[in-house]
């Protein structure tokens, strides 16, 4: 029905007119549909609109025109739901907002006719979404719920609940999380989306139903139309170190337990810190004791556990029984330290090694004759490094001011390194190419910006570590 109020409104083309219509009736029920699932109808509505601004005021139009003078209950409830997700994505433009506030003061007696209000007017002072709206936010309003809640996983394998808005932005969520964790600091942590086939880091300055949205889109276009609605929940959510500056464990031990051991014990039984006979000895009865914490009965089961105890490179410099006797002696050397003081310790060991923190990425090369065919790209606060994986030998490593240029391409990752005389370049190939360029550019980024005058500053940007 039309209302006077829309008579001014800007008529645009018929071709857009036929996209908006049919879906926006089809998802009140005022027409009929075969759409598997509601998000379907809600792309048709909406996708278009992110793309081209044009549309955005016809969809407020043709949804405030379909709920005007609407006696379908049910049809009102979805025409509600509809204008609080676009209230949600982005704004009118000046020429209709007065009227869309108009519609919806004129409405108050209706639930959600003040949320939407507020929605629209802190939209105003906000960038437009760039995505049609995320599962999780259809879900909510379709269960009558305005305050949605994410599901955050932990290092440690734990996760928590956090409320988040339409344009909760991924710093926001961040500082959320540091909050309620009671983190001594937000720095150094970030966000990412893990899949079953790769784990991608959030921009700190996107809409976190933005970020979400596009990783569970490209799950979609994937997978068969049937099971389009599963792909949205193909993503876990991680809130994890990234960047690993000024860490000393014991001085925040949340973070140490929650994050910092998690993230380092895998690193060390992959093998990729070069460590003494010692120091594996003491870490061995370090991890054995939060392992089985005061059960000593377990000492049998010692040499079963040795790849959970001891890199998987060093397993056989000692027979089973001989790494059970040391770990058992250097675990009753211990006595009287609680599960969590050992994974303190065992940090504060790790962290005497130039390659704490470091993330690892395994590639094979064949432009530089002197290093062998298989490295390992070593990516470090001090900047980019190769290392052999036999011996652990550092080949060379390039500090960050001296990569003039580097990007991913086909699983190959490209890197130009200025010299004294010439700029030579460094070809390799690994899976993780794409992390490596993410996780250069932000080094980059973060040193650039620290160049800039205080007052031009943000909070630095932090990066990737590694994840398998």
């Amino acid at each position: 029905m039309k209302a006077p109020l829309f008579e001014n409104v800007i008529q645009y083309s018929g071709e857009f007119l036929d996209l908006l219509l049919p879906p926006i009736l089809r998802y009140m029920g005022d027409y009929p549909h075969h759409a598997r699932n509601p998000i379907e109808l809600t792309d048709q509505i909406f996708g278009p609109a992110t793309q081209h601004d044009a549309l955005k005021d016809e969809i407020y139009c043709q949804i405030m025109r379909q709920m005007t003078g609407n006696s379908n209950r049910s049809s009102m409830e979805r025409g509600w739901q509809l204008m609080w997700l676009c209230t949600g994505l982005f704004p009118p433009s000046p020429a209709l907002r007065s009227h869309a506030r108009r519609f919806l003061e004129s409405r108050a007696r209706d639930q959600l006719a003040a949320d939407c209000l507020q929605r629209l007017q802190e939209m105003l002072s906000k960038e437009p979404r760039r995505f049609p709206p995320d599962p999780v936010e259809l879900e909510a309003i379709q269960q009558n719920s305005t305050r949605i809640l994410h599901k955050v996983h932990f290092p440690n394998e734990t996760n928590e609940i956090f409320e988040v808005t339409s344009t909760t932005t991924i710093r926001e969520l961040c500082d959320s999380v540091a909050s309620q964790l009671k983190l001594s600091s937000v720095n150094g942590y970030g966000l990412y989306l893990k899949t079953r086939k790769k784990v991608k880091s959030l921009e700190e300055n996107q809409y976190f139903f933005d970020s979400t949205r596009q990783a569970s889109h490209s799950l979609k276009k994937a997978k068969k139309a049937k099971e389009a609605s599963a792909a949205a929940h193909l993503y876990l959510v991680m809130f994890k170190r990234k960047l690993w500056l000024n860490v000393i464990p014991g001085r925040d031990p949340v973070a140490d337990l929650m994050f910092h051991f998690p993230q380092e014990v895998p690193k060390y039984l992959k093998g990729r810190h070069n460590c003494t006979r010692e120091d594996m000895i003491h870490l061995g009865g370090l991890l054995f004791r939060i392992q089985v914490d005061s059960d000593k009965s377990q000492f049998v089961a010692i040499p079963k556990m040795l790849k959970d105890l001891v890199p998987a490179d060093q397993i056989n410099l000692m027979t089973p029984e001989d790494w059970k006797k040391h770990i058992s002696s250097s675990y009753k050397d211990q006595s009287g330290i609680t599960v969590q003081e050992a994974k303190i310790r065992f940090l504060k060991v790790a962290s005497t090694w130039q390659t704490f923190g470091c993330s690892f990425f395994e590639a094979k090369q064949t432009c530089e004759e002197s290093f062998p065919n298989a490295i390992v790209v070593v990516i470090s606060k001090k900047g980019v490094g190769f290392m052999a994986p036999e011996t652990k030998e550092e080949l060379v490593t390039y500090p960050f001011s001296r990569i003039t240029h580097y990007h991913a391409r086909n699983e190959h990752f490209h890197m130009s390194i200025k010299t004294v005389m010439k700029c030579s370049k460094f070809v390799c190939e690994t899976a993780k190419a794409e992390i490596i360029e993410d996780l250069l550019r932000s080094y980059i980024s973060m040193y650039e910006r620290q160049r800039l005058p205080p007052e031009t500053t943000s909070s630095p940007e932090v990066y990737y570590d590694e994840f398998f």
